[in-house]
């Protein structure tokens, strides 16, 4: 396959422009040619993840080391950084009990601005954050590329932190997925029969479709549904928790009758929805039993040590909603026991709360408003946090992820209010973290027999290579960050046909990376201390592994004439070799 480079980016790819920027244009061209890009396109703006200790953790210091050397090195377009671990003003409050925390913290910070990227520390970049809101981004958080994507005429990819720095390097990106009208399709059709009043409905509702998702359905971008049946009026932070939670299963975007642009499908002559070529993959029905349902099952269940709002951070109007809750009990005198509640915010929606009173109303009542962090990055002192309530769906996916493990309730930000001044609401014994095994999980792999060898393709950077080594396969998905152990390299996620195994040294064969686009750093953690696989083949294009790979040279194969993840047996022993950029995987062994 041959594709034409613009001018700046051959040039980079030369490393007329230094090393850094060389290594930003090849990963670049890797993800193109992977992707079958026609081209690329000129970026407007990137977003680059990967900023809290504990997420991109040694891979990403290591990595923020190794470009730091380059001073020319510097980003290209205007670029903003998603959210820290902490407040850097708030370490006595937050009683963070991580060795050296805030002075790692404060190097890959000063590391990202050391490439010309400016410490927004915000995952809202849509909120204050980015002015623009229509071109092309490059966006590597989750929540924030689905609300571009639904809400405003910004399109960007769902981009991994490691592709979007790419971007932010170079200015160019793949034109491919989102960028190309013809795959901004819905899949999957839902009609919402009940009242969504408060923000924690929007939530639930963005989190239940993505609980539906089933391994067979078809979806090459990810879930994206037409929603129908929500109320005249949704304000911001009702669309943020709706995309946010959407967000969690792997959505980039979504399309909600009278509210965003229509989707591209046409209407019978009743004025339905025709479902596009191919057919819904799931028509789905939310309504008062599905709200409800979910709500007992979120529902505190023992003792609530800490209350945190704010995942994505909180917008203004959520900031409000929180300060008149919790005003209606600081004028009857009553104040939050031992700053039981905790809210987090950007610092352009801190100024903004700070002159309306606000944050006046929760701080004087014992609140502690954080800046510059968000919920789910943050690591609590279990000496003190072991059950947490919030009213995100965001936050509850990942605080009990491997992240912190956290057991974590859910409930309105009434709710979370009266739980934080009176922690008897839920009273007796910490709930223990329970085990999520999601309908994603099911397998439809079957033992096969006899030797073959298939044939697929590697990256363009990449040059020949020969690996021998034990199969490590699935045809679930694999999501390195809370569910792949940091240290070790153990998947750690119930339900997964590989949970408890090991990815050291093996030839690992899965369709694709899913979760959060700091997956990446992750991987690259792992490679660096040796826990990572010898080489890595995925079904589907995958930018959340394909970095990794093409940065720090782990042969790779993508795009092979039969399923991989289906031909091959978990623990067989095969070959797999890259000559003239054909990959060629090889059984030697079956395990049967």
């Amino acid at each position: 396959m041959s594709m034409d480079l613009p001018n700046r980016l051959s040039e980079q790819l030369l490393g007329k422009e230094g090393p850094t920027r060389q290594k930003a244009a090849r990963l670049v061209v890797d993800l193109a040619y992977t992707a079958k890009s026609d081209g690329f396109i000129e970026v407007d703006n990137a977003h680059v993840s990967g900023v809290s200790v504990i997420t991109g953790g040694h891979g990403l210091r290591r990595f923020l080391s190794d470009l730091s050397d380059d001073k020319d090195g510097t980003v290209v377009i205007p670029t903003t950084l998603n959210s820290a671990g902490c407040d850097k003003e708030r370490m006595k409050e937050m009683d963070i009990a991580w060795p050296n925390f805030l002075e790692q913290q404060f190097e890959i910070i000063y590391a990202y601005e050391q490439l010309g990227i400016e410490a927004t520390l915000s995952c809202t970049p849509y909120d204050r954050g980015i002015e623009s809101q229509q071109g092309i981004a490059s966006w590597a958080e989750s929540n924030a590329v689905c609300f571009s994507n639904s809400w405003t005429s910004l399109i960007t990819n769902r981009e991994s932190g490691l592709s979007a720095l790419a971007t932010a390097l170079t200015g160019f990106a793949p034109r491919w997925g989102l960028h190309l009208e013809e795959n901004r399709i819905p899949n999957i059709h839902v009609k919402v029969t009940c009242e969504l009043e408060k923000l924690s409905d929007w939530s639930i509702l963005g989190d239940w479709i993505g609980k539906q998702v089933l391994p067979d359905w078809k979806l090459p971008w990810g879930p994206m549904p037409l929603i129908e049946g929500l109320p005249d009026h949704v304000s911001f932070a009702s669309k943020k928790a709706l995309t946010a939670a959407a967000a969690n299963y792997g959505s980039p975007m979504l399309w909600a009758t009278g509210h965003s642009t229509d989707p591209p499908l046409d209407k019978d002559s009743n004025g339905n929805w025709i479902a596009p070529k191919g057919g819904w993959q799931g028509e789905l029905i939310f309504g008062d039993i599905e709200l409800e349902s979910r709500y007992q099952e979120l529902a505190p269940k023992g003792k609530v040590d800490l209350v945190v709002i704010g995942c994505p951070q909180a917008s203004a109007e959520e900031i409000r909603r929180t300060a008149s809750a919790v005003r209606s009990y600081a004028e009857m005198g009553q104040k939050i026991p031992n700053q039981r509640l905790w809210v987090f915010t950007s610092q352009a929606n801190y100024d903004l709360a700070k002159g309306d009173g606000s944050i006046d109303i929760l701080e004087e009542s014992g609140a502690v408003v954080l800046r510059d962090t968000c919920p789910e990055v943050t690591p609590y002192n279990r000496e003190h946090y072991n059950h947490l309530l919030t009213n995100s769906l965001k936050a509850e996916h990942y605080l009990t992820s491997g992240l912190n493990r956290l057991p974590t309730s859910v409930m309105s930000i009434e709710d979370c209010v009266a739980h934080a001044f009176d922690p008897t609401l839920a009273d007796g014994p910490t709930p223990s973290l329970e085990s999520k095994s999601q309908p994603q999980h099911e397998s439809t792999k079957t033992v096969k027999t006899g030797l073959k060898s298939i044939t697929g393709s590697g990256l363009e950077s990449q040059n020949d290579f020969s690996v021998i080594g034990k199969a490590m396969v699935s045809d679930v998905p694999i999501t390195y960050l809370g569910y792949v152990n940091r240290d070790t390299g153990v998947i750690e996620e119930t339900g997964h046909p590989l949970d408890g195994e090991a990815i050291e040294d093996t030839i690992l064969i899965y369709p694709k990376g899913s979760g959060s686009t700091v997956a990446p750093y992750v991987l690259m953690g792992l490679v660096y201390t040796g826990k990572g696989p010898k080489a890595i083949i995925n079904r589907d294009v995958c930018p959340l592994t394909l970095p990794a790979c093409s940065l720090l040279n782990v042969p790779y194969g993508h795009g092979f004439e039969q399923d991989p993840c289906l031909e091959i047996n978990d623990g067989d022993i095969v070959e797999m070799s890259r000559k003239d950029g054909v990959v060629s995987l090889k059984i030697l062994e079956r395990n049967l």
